[in-house]
């Protein structure tokens, strides 16, 4: 067999066009052999498919390199979770867009790694001036903000908490019952003091117990944490009147805007997150709402001294008199070594699109979720939550169990039908649309209701027939 070609350098394209072209069939006819949001017939079935095209994993003789793109590929789209599909709306899971997707064949193909001037030339300078622009959009008032990019909101929020740390020592973070998981997770990586929860009954951060809270804890060092965009219920916290108490008590904040913060790109939408601005740090995920494919997230702050603690020194990839001499120092921009320029399909999204483009999307999704619970008020047989804040939606069939709606969700992914999320708020289970796919018809939602209303009946006629 003859030396694989490499995909750089100017025989790399040529190399590289027949197998894009293999792997794009496959992508195709696995879709095609899927038929929907995903495949039918739950986790035995597709690990049994799966696995028939794996076997042998690693065999004596290879099979070539269309063959194995052809049978790999089209076995994991065929088993895949497509998020592309509008019926496949559980997670914070974006269906990327085809141009930022390209741009991460790029990425791939030149493989630059982010931890060295020297092995990521240009991409140094890409990353370091699209961050600044980011960071730029969250704190437009201040002359030199700055932002890191990170494998995505858990990422970011443990560097946000890390920071606090060096500044303070060991701060003790505040955070609501409505926080994200990795606020905690990353309190306990860093050996800080367990999180303090606030409630958040509504779906959002209680102020009156945060109030008390950090009167409490005064002349601790303190670092509240508010979300722009939960989990659960895609709420915002209060974030103005959050940060009026921080400056009360003199505490710091972080907000989690992994899921909402690109809202500041619309528009029609940026109200709903004033008071990012006031944070002490920021982070965004644009492998949510902003159509990337992961990894894409990013850690904002005000001003670009305040991630000098992440300085590292490794004389083999920032040598002192290199330094000096002009060459960028890129080790104080992660706390990984080698990554990918995720960057890239970023900046390129951002030529691409505009503000007006990014806009349109953001406004398209937050429309089709406004129409998704129109549908669910005027539908008798479902009850909804509440009026979606970003793009979640929650609701159940009227008068069912938890049981039931429990078996619905699970019955629609082993049928293949739809992936819709799950939540519990208020006492009772809930079924959560996270619309995230701008081609999203209202057609598409009058099928995702029927799917439910038709499946509540089955299951209640099932019921009363044992």
């Amino acid at each position: 067999m003859p030396t694989p070609p490499l995909a750089g350098s100017t025989t790399g394209p040529t190399a590289l066009r027949p197998l894009i072209d293999t792997v794009l069939t496959a992508l195709q006819e696995g879709a095609r052999r899927r038929d929907g949001p995903l495949p039918a017939g739950g986790p035995d079935t597709v690990t049994t498919h799966m696995r028939t095209a794996l076997d042998p994993v690693i065999p004596e003789h290879g099979t070539g390199p269309h063959h194995a793109l052809a049978t790999l590929i089209g076995a994991l789209t065929e088993g895949a979770a497509d998020p592309a599909d509008p019926l496949c709306a559980a997670h914070l899971h974006t269906p990327p867009l085809a141009l930022a997707t390209a741009a991460d064949l790029a990425a791939s193909a030149l493989n630059p790694s982010m931890d060295s001037w020297d092995q990521a030339p240009a991409a140094s300078t890409l990353e370091a001036d699209t961050a600044a622009a980011l960071a730029a959009e969250i704190y437009p008032h201040q002359p030199h903000p700055d932002a890191l990019i990170t494998t995505g909101g858990t990422e970011a929020n443990q560097l946000a908490l890390l920071l606090a740390r060096e500044r303070h020592g060991p701060v003790q973070t505040i955070t609501g019952a409505n926080a994200h998981h990795s606020i905690t997770r990353a309190a306990w990586l860093l050996g800080l003091p367990t999180p303090l929860t606030v409630p958040a009954p509504d779906g959002t951060l209680d102020l009156a117990a945060l109030n008390d809270t950090l009167t409490r804890q005064q002349g601790h060092p303190l670092l509240v944490t508010a979300t722009a965009g939960t989990t659960d219920t895609g709420q915002i916290d209060p974030l103005t009147d959050i940060a009026d108490l921080c400056h009360t008590h003199g505490a710091e904040l972080h907000i989690d805007a992994a899921y909402g913060g690109p809202l500041l790109l619309s528009p029609t939408h940026r109200h709903k997150v004033n008071g990012l601005d006031r944070a002490h740090s920021v982070t965004l995920d644009l492998h949510k709402l902003g159509w990337q494919p992961a990894s894409a997230g990013i850690l904002a702050v005000p001003d670009h001294r305040h991630l000098h603690a992440l300085h590292h020194h490794a004389p083999y990839l920032n040598a002192d008199d290199d330094t000096r001499a002009g060459i960028p120092d890129l080790l104080g921009r992660s706390l990984r070594t080698t990554r990918r320029p995720d960057a890239l399909k970023i900046a390129v999204t951002l030529q691409a699109l505009g503000r007006t483009g990014l806009a349109d999307l953001i406004d398209r999704t937050c429309a089709a979720a406004h129409h998704l619970a129109d549908l669910i008020t005027k539908t008798p047989a479902l009850d909804l939550y509440d009026r979606p804040t970003i793009t979640t939606v929650l609701f159940r069939p009227t008068d069912a169990d938890d049981d039931t709606v429990a078996t619905i969700r699970r019955t629609l992914l082993t049928r293949g039908h739809a992936v819709l999320g799950r939540t519990r708020t208020h006492g009772h289970l809930w079924l959560k649309a996270t619309l995230l796919n701008p081609h999203t018809t209202p057609d598409d939602l009058n099928q995702l209701i029927d799917l439910v209303t038709h499946l509540t009946a089955e299951l209640t006629e099932s019921s009363t027939n044992r």
